[in-house]
């Protein structure tokens, strides 16, 4: 077997074990610092909070780092722009617009909502933003009028995103009360996933995950140019809107879950990229890998880094996002600039 044959399987495997690794290592790590997991099951009490809190939450970010690094690579594959991320198509605004909305309509104050155990709020929030996401996704295909036109599919997510994000100011300007838990949610949260949460993201990841592998050889074709693709015989229009509704459906479900996460899906795909050149088949799946291993990492540090208080998960991934495209920028300048 040659190298390029048993190269993004091995890959595979070395993910694998990361996530095994994290997500032991993240039942571990409480308020209190790190015990072992076998320690605390031998106090029952320690023995329900690593089931039913610590468990989902870490899985929930498992599968939502998965869903964005999936969002990612798909959206990188179809604007064939390495720069491209799962919030090009006004999601992000979008789901945020939605959250501010909702958080206005509910008439709540300064409390915390989205920190908040009520889960019919929860629920109310998470739909807000699950609906504002892909209401801003169907609003850039409307402006762009349709999915034919990639260049004009792009810039109009860039207009909705500036649009809406605007929206969004003013209306934290008219009610400054919802800032707090507006703040909360932008800058991403894993800490309140449950099993509910955890399973809906593994769910809706296993459904864009088979559609977008389905797609793979069609990412595989575009890649080569829209002008070749067509010689090629792929139905462009068909193929687009599929991986828009993957791209929407991935976004929208990860954001009403645990709020914006910078980078992720972006410096996945490129992760992948730098270890392994194969096709997008492999690259959909590892990059989807990657992207969980990424927020479960920020998760443990956004736990343990200054234990007992939380630090923002956003916040670390993108740190850890920007540091490692820095480092890749300049890498690339040292090596005379190649692509």
């Amino acid at each position: 077997m040659s190298p390029r044959a048993w190269r993004p399987a091995a890959v595979l495997f070395v993910l694998v074990l990361l996530v095994a690794g994290l997500l032991a290592l993240s039942l571990g790590v409480g308020s209190t610092g790190f015990q072992l997991v076998t320690h605390l099951f031998d106090d029952p009490l320690a023995g329900q909070i690593v089931l039913d809190i610590r468990l989902p939450r870490s899985l929930g970010a498992l599968a939502a780092g998965a869903l964005l690094g999936l969002a990612g690579a798909v959206a990188q594959g179809l604007f064939r722009n390495p720069l491209a991320d799962p919030y090009l198509l006004g999601s992000a605004s979008g789901a945020s617009l939605g959250v501010a909305f909702a958080l206005v309509w509910l008439g709540q104050r300064p409390l915390n909502l989205l920190l908040s155990s009520d889960w019919l709020m929860r629920l109310g929030l998470t739909g807000a933003a699950f609906v504002g996401a892909v209401g801003a996704v169907l609003l850039t295909l409307a402006l762009a009028r349709g999915v034919q036109q990639t260049l004009r599919l792009l810039l109009a997510g860039v207009i909705v995103g500036v649009v809406l994000g605007a929206i969004t100011s003013l209306l934290l300007l008219r009610v400054p009360e919802i800032m707090q838990p507006m703040q909360a949610f932008m800058l991403g949260n894993t800490g309140f996933v449950g099993w509910t949460s955890a399973s809906l993201m593994g769910v809706v990841w296993c459904l864009c995950a088979l559609v977008a592998l389905g797609a793979a050889r069609g990412l595989d074709g575009l890649s080569l140019g829209e002008a070749t693709a067509l010689s090629l015989g792929l139905p462009l229009g068909v193929l687009r809107a599929v991986l828009v509704a993957v791209l929407a459906l991935a976004t929208g479900t990860a954001v009403a879950q645990t709020g914006l996460i910078a980078f992720v899906g972006l410096a996945a795909p490129h992760l992948v990229r730098g270890l392994v050149k194969t096709g997008h088949a492999w690259q959909l799946l590892l990059a989807s890998l990657t992207g969980g291993c990424l927020l479960m990492l920020a998760d443990v540090l956004a736990r343990g880094l200054t234990a007992p208080q939380e630090l923002p998960v956003g916040a670390l991934t993108a740190v850890l996002g920007g540091s490692y495209l820095l480092w890749l920028m300049h890498r690339r300048g040292s090596l005379g600039g190649g692509a």
